[in-house]
């Protein structure tokens, strides 16, 4: 299978007859992804607006590629080294070029070699035709030592208040520590550093207000980032947004134990630097990830608020035991008055999942829920 340029990136391409999807070589970025309900294809996930634009030489490679999904090894801004080791924003897997190992119509292996610490990297999708679901699983393998790490899905509704958010139950939830955004450079942002919160309808912003982040997009010209520690005893952590005016539920799954925060990156025209410059507007990250809020790996490594909490920032490497990070996205389409996830629940086969609305009206989609716990393919 060969690479062809889609959206500014060369890419490899695959599908079923309910999925088709594009990754990009530089970084591994999964999207354009396109999902087909009945008649109709939606395409639910962000393309950043410069995709296709010649930008400065100093452009790392994550902002030319930013779409869909990627995997981030480590997560985080990494601005400060550990103990000598230095990676980009967002680790080697969301910058650095992924090898082609095998393909098919509905499936991609890729695998990556570290540039930092040792070790390897495989990427493997796959689609199940009649599915609306895609299933990801990274294995880690011949690395040593703590390990912040997560997936980056970004989705990109078109309207004001379009998307209704919901995530599974959670311990608290917290603002960024410090500013998310610095006025100096040109970023804004506007909720309160440092707050704790037990519900999404109700955080503090800098103005004496309150924010409901089950509402997006909202706070336009502002951008945000709030992290929330999943409950780990559930069979699966969830995110949902449900986008009533196009008839769909977006929503993700995870294993809340290897993945055990989520956290939310409403950037909504707040960034007015290059390449941003005002433009990236309607988007929202839902990113599962085993890190302390954006920052990398040395300030997840350390004593922090939320491993004090018991919430884990970081995984533990063994060499000699390749670790899998699995991770399942998927679509629906919901009846008239279906508002807001409130719960989603596994069938007994582990072959579908029930999503109940907050109003009583559910959908059922099938997926294979056991991939979650599976081991390294």
């Amino acid at each position: 299978m060969k690479t062809r340029p889609i959206a500014g990136q060369e890419s490899w391409t695959f599908g079923t007859s309910t999925v088709t999807a594009a990754l990009t070589q530089q970084g591994g970025h999964l999207g354009p992804i396109r999902f087909r309900l009945g008649r109709r294809w939606i395409a639910p996930m962000d393309l950043a607006p410069w995709a296709e634009e010649k930008l400065p030489a100093n452009t790392p490679p994550i902002l030319r590629s930013l779409r869909g999904d990627f995997f981030c090894m480590p997560f985080g801004g990494n601005d400060t080294p550990w103990r000598g080791e230095q990676h980009p924003a967002h680790g080697d897997t969301a910058n650095a070029k992924w090898k082609l190992l095998s393909a098919t119509t509905n499936r991609i292996h890729l695998a990556q070699n570290n540039s930092v610490r040792p070790g390897r990297v495989d990427k493997i999708i796959s689609l199940v035709d009649g599915q609306t679901a895609v299933y990801e699983q990274h294995v880690i393998s011949g690395m040593r030592g703590p390990m912040a790490l997560g997936h980056h899905a970004i989705l990109q509704l078109e309207s004001e208040g379009a998307g209704r958010v919901s995530v599974s139950p959670f311990h608290f939830g917290a603002t960024c520590p410090k500013p998310f955004e610095n006025p100096a450079y040109g970023g804004y942002s506007i909720l309160q550093p440092g707050a704790r919160f037990k519900s999404l309808s109700r955080i503090p912003q800098t103005n004496g207000q309150f924010a409901d982040l089950t509402t997006y997009p909202a706070r336009p010209g502002y951008e945000d980032l709030v992290l929330m520690a999943t409950t780990p005893n559930q069979p699966f952590g969830w995110t949902a947004v449900v986008v009533a005016e196009k008839n769909y539920v977006w929503f993700a799954l995870k294993d809340p134990r290897v993945l055990p925060s989520t956290v939310f990156w409403m950037s909504n025209g707040g960034r007015h630097y290059a390449p941003w410059n005002g433009r990236h507007r309607h988007a929202i990250g839902v990113e599962e990830v085993c890190s302390y809020f954006h920052y990398g790996l040395a300030e997840s490594v350390r004593p922090n608020e939320l491993n004090r909490a018991g919430v884990p920032t970081h995984a533990k490497l063994d060499p000699k035991r390749p670790t899998a990070i699995n991770y399942i996205m998927a679509v629906a389409a919901i009846p008239r008055g279906f508002d807001i996830v409130k719960t989603i629940k596994p069938a007994r086969d582990n072959q579908s999942v029930t999503l109940t609305a907050k109003s009583g009206k559910q959908v059922t989609c099938p997926l294979n829920v056991a991939f979650l716990h599976s081991q390294a393919a």
